[in-house]
């Protein structure tokens, strides 16, 4: 990665870190604002090992601070699995706007919260034993929503300052 992208890329993650400390509000769990931004870094630099420095890096933020119990693991599982299943996704649709990448990235936060929680259920099992589908449900199904819009409006910011070529 180039410095200016590896800069871009660090920016974002850290911007998706902070907003990864809001507090959960099921079972502990909370909308993953750091995927939004590990989307956009990866749309910025659209090289198959930059998609992996930063979902590796997204990942290990995510567990660092993680409030799931045993989530550690599954956040790198899930971060990593997202990331690559979105640049395959914009790989497949060329350049992206507003509309298309509020979809691409609530669509991708679906697969992180399908992974992550199926990965927690085999290695550390569920909260107060919640179902899978239930958490899917009240938990991942929001927060795809939610990043949905953010990951337009998020975009839709990178366009403006000339960082995303729509």
């Amino acid at each position: 990665m180039e410095t200016k992208r590896l800069s871009q890329a660090a920016v974002l993650l850290a911007i998706g870190t902070m907003l990864h400390f809001l507090p959960g509000f099921l079972f502990g769990m909370k909308p993953d604002f750091l995927l939004v931004t590990m989307f956009m870094a990866i749309y910025l630099n659209k090289k198959p090992g930059a998609v992996l420095a930063i979902s590796l890096c997204a990942g290990v933020l995510a567990a660092l601070t993680t409030t799931f119990p045993g989530g550690q693991i599954p956040s790198l599982f899930d971060k990593v699995i997202s990331g690559f299943t979105f640049y395959l996704m914009c790989q497949a649709l060329g350049n992206l706007n507003p509309v298309k990448a509020g979809l691409l990235t609530g669509i991708n936060t679906i697969i992180s919260g399908v992974v992550f929680l199926t990965s927690a259920l085999f290695l550390a099992g569920l909260p107060s034993g919640a179902s899978l589908s239930a958490l899917i449900i009240a938990i991942v199904l929001p927060t795809a929503g939610i990043s949905c819009f953010f990951g337009g409006i998020l975009f839709k910011v990178l366009e403006s300052m000339g960082l995303a070529r729509a």
